[in-house]
C-alpha cells in the first residue's frame, strides 16, 4: 500500500511540475493576465480537469511560479551574505561584491525563463502574483537586513536604517538581472553583458561607501 501511495505522489508532483514547466515556456511571450488554463493544460499534455487537483487557479499557479523562481536564489543569497559576513569590511567589500554580481549573472544564466517572468510580472496584471513577489522580495530585504546587522559596520545603525539599506541591495539586484536578461537578447551586441555587470558592481560600491559614511551625518 505504501509503495502505491508512493507512486501515485511522485506521479502527482510530475504533472504538477509539468503544469508549472508549460507555463514558464508560455509566459516567454506573453503575460501571466492574458494566459489561459486550457492553454497551459494542453502544453503539459494534461486534461483541463487535472489543473484543479494542483492549483486554485492561473493566479495560484502563478504565486507558485514565484516560489520557484526566487525560492533557489534566496538560498544561494543567504549563503553567500553569511560567507562573506566577516570580510565585508575588508577591501571595501570587493569580495562581496563581485560575488554578488557573479550570483546574479549565474542565476541569470541558468534561469532566463523565471527571471523573465519576475521582471513582466513584479509590475503584472495578478494581483496575487505581484503581492507574492512583494512578499519574497520583503523577506530577501529582512534577511539581507539581518545579515548586516551582526556585521560590524552595523554598530550604531537604527534598524529601520539597516532595512533600508538592504532593500537597496535587494532592489539593486532585481534591477541588475533584468539588465542582464536584456543584455543577453539577441541584438545587445559583444560584451553586453559584462558591461552592466560592470555598471552593477560600481553601483554597489555606492552602496558600500555610502554604508561606511551614513553615520558620519547623524
Amino acid at each position: 500500500m505504501s509503495h502505491t501511495l508512493g507512486v501515485r505522489q511522485a506521479q502527482k508532483q510530475k504533472t504538477r511540475q509539468a503544469l508549472l514547466d508549460a507555463a514558464l515556456r508560455l509566459l516567454e511571450e506573453q503575460s501571466l493576465s492574458s494566459l489561459g488554463l486550457r492553454e497551459v493544460t494542453r502544453a503539459a499534455g494534461v486534461a483541463p480537469t487535472a489543473f484543479y487537483r494542483h492549483f486554485r487557479d492561473m493566479a495560484d499557479l502563478g504565486v507558485a511560479l514565484v516560489e520557484e523562481a526566487l525560492g533557489s536564489l534566496h538560498t544561494a543569497l543567504t549563503a553567500l551574505l553569511s560567507a562573506t559576513g566577516d570580510r565585508a569590511g575588508e577591501d571595501d567589500g570587493e569580495e562581496r561584491i563581485a560575488a554578488t554580481v557573479e550570483l546574479i549573472a549565474a542565476y541569470v544564466r541558468t534561469h532566463p525563463a523565471h527571471v523573465r517572468f519576475i521582471a513582466r510580472e513584479q509590475h503584472g496584471g495578478v494581483q496575487a502574483v505581484r503581492a507574492a513577489i512583494g512578499g519574497q522580495l520583503a523577506l530577501f530585504a529582512q534577511e539581507v537586513k539581518d545579515q548586516f546587522a551582526r556585521e560590524p559596520e552595523a554598530a550604531g545603525w537604527a534598524d529601520d536604517d539597516l532595512l533600508m539599506l538592504a532593500g537597496m541591495y535587494v532592489d539593486h539586484m532585481v534591477m541588475t538581472a533584468s539588465a542582464l536578461l536584456e543584455a543577453g537578447e539577441a541584438g545587445a551586441g559583444p560584451g553586453a553583458a559584462e558591461r552592466v555587470a560592470a555598471r552593477a558592481r560600481r553601483q554597489l560600491r555606492l552602496i558600500s561607501l555610502g554604508r561606511r559614511h551614513w553615520l558620519d551625518e547623524h
